[in-house]
């Protein structure tokens, strides 16, 4: 695979530094072309790998005839789309022109009902994109969109229950958690990204009734994360999971809930009633023009510096349930990554780097004709089983944990006759 991933922020350095630890591993990737419209950045994250298959470029991601030049000029296979969503629309459907594979770690955006945005959809994460799944197939090309951690692995999960684990699945709700402590700023993950997840309506899938929204941080619930993380609250937000696996796993409902602070949720609500979050409202600031939001990713601290102290452990995982021989049954699967482990590791916080190592999978997997489905697909509609196995390889190997169910009520009768039998 000829690959050139577009961003050279901290999952897009994650990305390549994991590829290049990987060694002998890593060879899939027979050059990586390290592109971002800051080509200093690109340069010193290309220099940092010290390998000559790592190469910079500059590319602006609103100029597909710039990016189209850069995929001629190294005859690129593969593209690994590592910026803002707000740019995911020109990447898609330039790589769709120039026959070049596509990935993305969150889907292109969603924009509210115009009447009812707490309680309908508008325009759904992702609906541009699945809207031409018939050309990518038609042009013999393959789009793998939300293939992260959350969304990507969490749905690889997801399928791995739905093929190993039960018979019939009731929910599937993703849950993320952290114990998160000592960083020297608000948010350690991208701003732009934050903002826009947690303050957009949160979505929720129900058989027969299909795609809701609802209220802003609705439904709290605390959930015992693993890996000695504890109980965390989390409420709502709107995520690509709920989007992608009821296209592809037969279920009653799915939701996505995440472990946003208090003091954040107070800080994001105050940015929103200010008009800081908007995106698409430009301001002029002396002879130039700026979103509130771009410019508070200019002034706030940048998670890839302000979380390099920060100690604790961050969860992703999906939480199943449904029935398996008759009974109900109820399954964690999680990945759980410590971020001083990251920093050692990738140079790059836990939230970076959990969310580079799905797609550095995923395109192994895709260089070796292991996934290979025409079209346009979230990571749900492969088999989980080549993922799951690859994870430990990749140093961020995942977890089961059985809940209390019935199912689990006669494991554990199980385990004690066995004993006695013993």
């Amino acid at each position: 695979m000829r690959l050139c991933i577009i961003g050279a922020g901290g999952v897009g350095t994650a990305a390549a530094r994991i590829i290049k630890r990987a060694g002998e591993g890593g060879s899939w990737a027979e050059k990586v072309v390290i592109s971002d419209y800051d080509f200093e950045r690109a340069k010193l994250v290309a220099a940092e790998c010290d390998d000559p298959r790592f190469i910079p470029e500059k590319i602006d991601a609103t100029k597909p005839e710039v990016m189209k030049e850069v995929f001629k000029k190294h005859d690129i296979t593969f593209v690994m789309n590592a910026v803002e969503p707000l740019f995911n629309e020109s990447i898609f459907d330039t790589c769709l022109e120039a026959g070049v594979g596509y990935l993305d770690c969150a889907m292109t955006l969603s924009k509210r009902h115009p009447e009812n945005p707490y309680e309908e959809c508008g325009i759904k994460l992702g609906d541009y994109q699945f809207e031409q799944h018939e050309a990518w197939a038609k042009a013999g090309n393959m789009a793998i969109v939300g293939s992260g951690v959350e969304p990507g692995m969490a749905d690889v999960f997801a399928r791995f229950a739905d093929k190993h684990l039960f018979d019939t699945i009731d929910e599937v709700n993703v849950r993320d958690g952290d114990n998160y402590a000592g960083a020297d700023g608000e948010f350690g993950f991208s701003v732009w990204t934050t903002i826009e997840e947690c303050l957009n309506p949160p979505v929720i899938y129900e058989k027969g009734r299909g795609w809701f929204t609802t209220e802003s941080f609705s439904e709290p619930e605390i959930f015992h994360f693993p890996g000695g993380i504890g109980d965390v609250e989390v409420i709502n937000v709107e995520h690509e999971e709920v989007l992608l696996v009821p296209r592809v796993i037969d279920c009653n409902r799915v939701t996505f809930k995440y472990g946003v602070p208090r003091e954040l949720r107070v800080l994001l609500k105050n940015l929103e009633a200010l008009g800081m979050d908007s995106a698409t409202r430009m301001i002029k600031v002396g002879d130039s023009e700026i979103s509130p939001r771009d410019f508070l990713v200019k002034v706030v601290p940048n998670p890839v510096d302000s979380t390099l102290k920060m100690t604790g452990r961050g969860c992703a995982g999906t939480w199943v349930t449904g029935t398996k021989d008759g009974k109900k049954r109820s399954v964690y699967l999680y990945q759980v990554a410590d971020n001083q482990e990251c920093i050692k590791r990738y140079g790059t916080n836990s939230v970076v780097s959990q969310t580079a190592v799905g797609p550095v999978i995923m395109m192994e997997l895709v260089a070796k004709g292991i996934w290979d489905i025409k079209g346009v697909h979230g990571p749900e509609s492969f088999d989980p089983d080549p993922f799951v196995a690859r994870l430990a390889k990749y140093e961020f190997p995942a977890g089961i944990r059985e809940m209390d169910s019935e199912y689990s009520d006669e494991l554990n009768e199980r385990s004690l006759v066995d004993m006695l039998d013993k």
